[in-house]
This record gives C-alpha cells, structure tokens and sequence, in this order.
C-alpha cells in the first residue's frame, strides 16, 4: 500500500505541473523499496514517465516506459498503459509500436474504455468537457500542441511525418469547431 500511496503523491506533484517533484518522488520510490510489488511498480515507472514526458525528456521517459513493460507484459498488466494513455503523450503509441505491437490494439481499446468512464465522473465534477471525439492519435497531438509543442517535435516524437501531424491537426480543429491553437486548451487535459 505504501508504493500506492507514493504514486498517488507522484500523481499529484503531476497534476500540480510540479514534475520535478512528481519524478523524484516516483524514483526515490522505486530505488528505496527492496521488494518487487508489480502493479505499484508499473504505476510508479508510469507516473515517472509522464513526468519526463513533460520535461521533454523522451529518451528518459521511454526507459521508464521499458522496465514498466518489462514488469507488466509477463503477467499481461497492461491495464496501466491504457489508463494513462493520455498523460503519456505519445509514449504508448511510438514504445509499443516498435516493441510490442500485439498490445497495442489492446492497450488502445483499454484507453477508450477507461476514458469514456473517467470522463463522465470528470467532466460534470469539473464543469471543465474534455474531448471526447478525437482517435487516441488526434488526442495525443492535441495535448501535445496544447503543451505548446511545434508540429516538427510531434512528428518526430511520434516518428510520422509533420505532413501527418498537420492533418491531424486539421481534423483535430474540425471535430472540436474550433480555429487556432489557443481555442485547443478548453477540450484538453490540465
């Protein structure tokens, strides 16, 4: 329970854009626990990526992403891959692509299905709507334009080309009837 509680407090660091905190609370986690508890740890290698991710530390973030798959894919937890899908911006579509393709299908009908339900808890409580239109790649996109990202980061991050990106882009704007960039922050997550 210990573990739980310290990515929940992770979370929170996260939620509070405070990443720095939320990464070493994550790692000072993992690095002072001497045994191994899977789902906390996967939880915990998760919270630490989304944390890099926002720091544009990918390389780092992908590490983190790795040694949680490596722990999860043996017993087939891959329930905290979905969940997250969002926060990790872009991390489950390049990591699992290259490395285990067989889950992605899966990882990403785990994201519709956890996001349908978190939205509707969400969305009345915070008065604030959430997208909910938009394929997982287009929300991706979305929040990593919203992160004020350039379309050539995204497409590189993403390993599509930016032509790509900027139909997404288009699509994005389309479906949320909106015009510009800075219209984008209401229907995204903070």
């Amino acid at each position: 329970m210990k573990l739980y509680a310290c990515y929940i407090l992770a979370h929170k660091a996260y939620l509070e854009k405070n990443y720095e905190k939320c990464l070493n609370t994550a790692e000072l986690s993992l690095a002072l626990t001497p045994e191994m508890y899977p789902i906390a740890t996967v939880y915990l290698h998760i919270v630490a990526a989304m944390a890099l991710a926002n720091m544009k530390r990918m390389d780092e973030a992908r590490q983190h992403i790795d040694e949680a798959w490596k722990i999860a894919q043996p017993d087939d937890l891959i329930e905290a891959f979905g969940e997250h899908h969002g926060l990790l911006q872009g991390l489950i579509e390049t990591y699992f692509k290259n490395s285990a393709p067989e889950y992605l299908e899966r990882i990403i009908a785990i994201t519709y299905a956890f996001s349908a339900s978190w939205r509707r808890i969400h969305n009345p409580e915070t008065g604030h709507d959430v997208a909910d239109n938009l394929t997982t790649t287009e929300f991706t996109v979305a929040m990593l334009l919203n992160r004020g990202w350039a379309v050539k980061e995204i497409a590189d991050h993403m390993e599509i080309s930016e032509r790509t990106i900027k139909r997404h882009i288009a699509s994005i704007y389309n479906k949320l009837g909106i015009s510009d960039r800075d219209m984008l922050e209401k229907f995204m997550l903070r």
